[in-house]
């Protein structure tokens, strides 16, 4: 099986010098790399370069777009059976290739994801950020599981892989940002594809490496729920509304001190409990009290981002026609 992989990368030179050094360290290396650069100000054509002996690698620079029409241009360009996409700021553990090729050899998936991890090598605040976006306690919780809300399960881009036959029937990416992933997965098991988890296939992914940059990418996050619900109106599911409303009772704790000291008191102690749940079970996994402080925040941080973010998209899209709103129907995918 070969398979090939598209990196999109924009601006990010030294994240994807050590993504390509962590490919070099596979244990199946019967795949090729695709670069393709989202017209980036610093460009990474000498690290591709840097690594032509290493890895059977190519390089391609396009006009700025955004994510999802680069990994399209990746497609056009790969030359493989599979397909497998990661993010620039992934690192991947040598077992990767031979755990997804063994998965696909025994039970195949036309397409699939890989949930994703903290490296030990990680700062404390990106250890902490990994672990909201994975917890239980979070809407991470919904993230690596073997199926998503609706029954089936929904690859994201970060971490994941399909087949040349998805590619030529499903046709790409049709939006390039605001939940392109999302509307990707959804239109392949809409073509009768089968999809699934490979929970070892799992890559270190280094996200964001501030609170500031956390919540600046959850906002986004929340804000691309709402758009997908645009084009499937039927995708957009009760649990998805959890961050605004955890957002709004944080708002309104100050409000309840004026009518009910004992409703004041009531919603300190639960949001003290939340806290203490995290802090508790993130110190037990990351093995460190300063993770698991640092968590408690993180996990604050993605749900009020988040839940601001589908606020805002959610007014946005109250106000927009009515038809639109019924059936998302009228709206042209935005580039």
């Amino acid at each position: 099986m070969f398979f090939s992989v598209i990196i999109p990368v924009y601006n990010r030179p030294d994240e994807l010098r050590e993504l390509l050094s962590s490919l070099t360290r596979q244990t199946y290396a019967n795949f090729e790399v695709v670069v393709v650069e989202d017209g980036s100000t610093e460009k990474a054509e000498d690290v591709v370069a840097a690594f032509a002996g290493r890895l059977d690698i190519r390089y391609f620079f396009k006009e700025n777009s955004g994510q999802g029409f680069t990994r399209n241009v990746g497609f056009e360009q790969a030359r493989g059976d599979y397909f497998v996409i990661f993010d620039s700021d992934a690192l991947i553990p040598p077992h990767y290739f031979a755990e997804v090729k063994q998965t696909l050899t025994g039970t195949w998936l036309d397409a699939y994801g890989g949930p994703d991890a903290a490296h030990p090598d990680f700062t404390p605040i990106q250890k902490a950020i990994s672990y909201s976006m994975t917890s239980p306690f979070t809407t991470g919780g919904i993230r690596g599981k073997g199926k998503n809300l609706g029954g089936t399960y929904h690859p994201r881009s970060f971490n994941m892989g399909l087949s040349r036959k998805v590619w030529e029937t499903v046709g790409g990416y049709k939006l390039t940002r605001m939940g392109e992933d999302i509307e990707f997965a959804i239109r392949i098991i809409g073509h009768g594809f089968k999809t699934g988890l490979i929970a070892d296939a799992f890559i270190y992914h280094k996200r964001r490496t501030s609170f500031g940059q956390f919540f600046r990418q959850l906002r986004f996050f929340g804000r691309a729920r709402i758009n997908i619900a645009r084009y499937y109106p039927n995708e957009l599911k009760l649990v998805h509304t959890f961050p605004a409303l955890f957002t709004v009772y944080l708002l309104l704790i100050p409000v309840w001190v004026l009518i009910s000291p004992l409703l004041f008191g009531l919603a300190l102690g639960s949001i003290g409990l939340f806290a203490m749940l995290i802090l508790i079970d993130a110190t037990r996994k990351e093995k460190s009290a300063k993770v698991g402080l640092l968590s408690v925040g993180a996990a604050f941080v993605q749900l009020t981002g988040y839940g601001i973010g589908f606020m805002r998209e959610g007014w946005k899209r109250l106000r927009e026609p009515a038809q639109f709103r019924e059936t998302g129907s009228s709206i042209n995918y935005p580039s």
